[in-house]
């Protein structure tokens, strides 16, 4: 008898859940663990966003310690994303330090209990269908879900299975909440309620106490931005990749873009320095100034208009940041192509600024001694005026669209001649795309490779992202709709990033078997017949001119574009008082127009 009550005192305390010694932290915050690694390359999120689960091992053989991270000494996350570190930031304005922690998603029972009101999630990507994420997994394989989706999945996962998911609310925040919301996988990932907007907001403090005290919360809510610089706050402790805001917006207005859409505020010197610091006591090494566009901070709000950059704020900034002691290494965010063309000295003067902290190395683009490069992400989105037109009418000012293949080649030059080898964006697919867009773009691109400039080309199908002005627009959805030249364009992008790494005789060879390998075993049945001759374009294993003789792929035409002093003297005479006359290539009778005016 006794033993049967023993056996049932064990099984029941086998059933029981173990719950944190202090019973849990009332907010609990967390991320994906392939969105909060500190460490392994700065690119390695890059291919976590983009390849499919089943190619993990590629990024496992490359880095194969990529999932350590770092933990405090009771065990919450020595890093998180910016967001994740805003959340904190905002919270702490009404609730203690000790009700809040931040941990990775593998921590999660030891902080979730019954004291637990909220787990709050900060992600860009649950579900994959951002740009670039979609048509890499499409055209890999049969599997769709991305490396960085399956973690976030199976994060949510853990929250679903958590013993006390009776007693709290999951709140999801981030770029990538509208996935949820489009998919309506509320149930099945186990979310209460979706943020969309920034933490700083009144609404999301009102959010939180309703569901601290056990109130109903609706499943979506919308925020609202800060309008100026007072309403941004400033995370002070270390975030992934030394993250810290430096502008919100850009002020192009491209209709496929949802950053865009938010207030063009640029973040005041000293905030933005104490971040830095900041990070740096915490053991970060590394800063990224985080931004839409890089060339709009010093501009806004003041009497020269946001494009025509302030050269002497920038540099003081990012020479202030690399100097900061401490700080290794620093990584550009975003930036747009047209201030390039603008002030050829201000992208000088940045490369010698911020080249000696530059983790990227390309041995075979740079001229630098140590063969050091910057490569900030940069929207190139299409080729075709009357595309460009439609969707982003205002990317190249202060210069007509009419002139945006001329605003691309030129600006491009000018950041390859100061080791500036940007990854550049394309939208292939775009709603109302024809042949002659995608025949224009190709130009663009075989134009860029006569001339001898490189950018990392990034194609993507267009996604209608939520909230912004195209998201009821429809386009190519699946790589099997892509035409032959749409095809074709994305895989000479491809061919031609692979340039820098093919100077060895094994290169193209090993690209060559293993792409036409590929395509036996695989991709010709996941992408249809009008992938196989660009991929063979692709390979090398027929020459283009031998393709285009053959009908198969069109080859570029060379086309005529505006000098740099033509594209200055483009501009209306009242925008030549912003020109720097130091750049040089003024237009002809500027000095006297001015000089008039005076």
């Amino acid at each position: 008898m006794i033993a049967l009550v023993e056996n049932d005192n064990q099984e029941t305390a086998k059933s029981e859940p173990t719950a944190p010694n202090d019973g849990g932290k009332l907010i609990v915050l967390t991320a994906p663990l392939t969105e909060s690694i500190d460490h392994a390359g700065y690119f390695i999120q890059m291919a976590l966003a983009s390849l499919p689960i089943w190619l993990e091992g590629i990024i496992n053989r490359k880095y194969p310690n990529w999932r350590d991270v770092e933990r405090e000494a009771d065990g919450q996350a020595k890093y998180m994303p910016a967001g994740v570190r805003l959340v904190e930031k905002s919270l702490l304005r009404e609730y203690s330090q000790d009700d809040i922690v931040s941990c990775y998603p593998e921590d999660l029972d030891k902080f979730v209990g019954p004291n637990t009101r909220i787990v709050a999630v900060s992600t860009h990507n649950p579900l994959g269908v951002t740009f670039a994420a979609g048509v890499y997994t499409s055209i890999f394989g049969s599997s769709k879900m991305p490396i960085n989706s399956h973690y976030s999945r199976e994060m949510f996962a853990k929250i679903k299975a958590n013993p006390y998911r009776d007693n709290f609310k999951v709140i999801v925040g981030g770029s990538g909440g509208w996935q949820i919301i489009q998919t309506d996988l509320y149930d099945e990932l186990s979310v209460d309620c979706v943020v969309e907007g920034r933490s700083e907001s009144q609404d999301v403090m009102d959010l939180f106490r309703k569901a601290i005290a056990g109130e109903d919360i609706p499943k979506e809510i919308e925020v609202k931005h800060p309008t100026d610089r007072e309403g941004i706050l400033f995370p002070d402790k270390r975030t992934t990749f030394g993250v810290v805001e430096m502008t919100t917006g850009c002020g192009r207005r491209c209709k496929f873009c949802l950053p865009d859409l938010n207030p063009q505020i640029d973040m005041p010197k000293d905030k933005i320095m104490d971040a830095v610091r900041a990070n740096v006591e915490a053991g970060n090494k590394q800063i990224s100034l985080a931004t839409e566009d890089m060339f709009i901070w010093g501009q806004v709000h003041t009497d020269i208009p946001f494009y025509f950059p302030n050269r002497e704020a920038l540099v003081d900034l990012y020479t202030d940041v690399v100097n900061t002691p401490g700080v290794e290494q620093h990584v550009l965010s975003h930036s747009t192509i047209a201030p390039a063309v603008v002030d050829p000295i201000l992208i000088k003067q940045l490369s010698d600024v911020l080249l000696p902290k530059s983790p990227i190395h390309f041995p075979y683009l740079s001229s630098h001694p140590e063969k050091k490069a910057l490569a900030p992400l940069v929207g190139l989105e299409t080729g075709s005026v009357r595309m460009a037109k439609k969707v982003m009418a205002s990317k190249g000012v202060p210069f007509s669209i009419e002139d945006w293949q001329s605003v691309v080649l030129e600006g491009l030059k000018v950041m390859n001649e100061n080791n500036w080898f940007p990854a550049m964006t394309l939208i292939v697919g775009n709603p109302d795309e024809t042949d002659e867009d995608n025949m224009a773009t190709l130009d663009l691109i075989y134009e860029m490779e006569r001339r001898g400039l490189f950018a990392f080309l990034i194609p993507s199908i267009f996604t209608p992202l939520h909230d912004t002005r195209m998201e009821m627009e429809k386009g190519v959805t699946q790589t099997r709709q892509l035409t032959p030249l749409q095809w074709q364009l994305m895989m000479k992008c491809w061919k031609m990033n692979l340039r820098p790494g093919q100077y060895s005789w094994w290169g193209p060879t090993a690209w060559r078997v293993g792409s036409i390998g590929m395509w036996l075993y695989k991709l010709r049945k996941i992408n249809g017949p009008n992938f196989t001759y660009p991929l063979l374009m692709f390979s090398g294993a027929i020459s283009e001119k031998r393709l285009e003789k053959m009908g198969k792929i069109y080859i570029g035409k060379p086309i005529k574009t505006k000098t740099r002093k033509e594209l200055l003297s483009s501009l209306k005479p009242k925008q030549w008082q912003y020109l720097r006359p130091d750049t040089g290539d003024m237009p002809d009778g500027m000095e006297e127009a001015m000089a008039a005016k005076a």
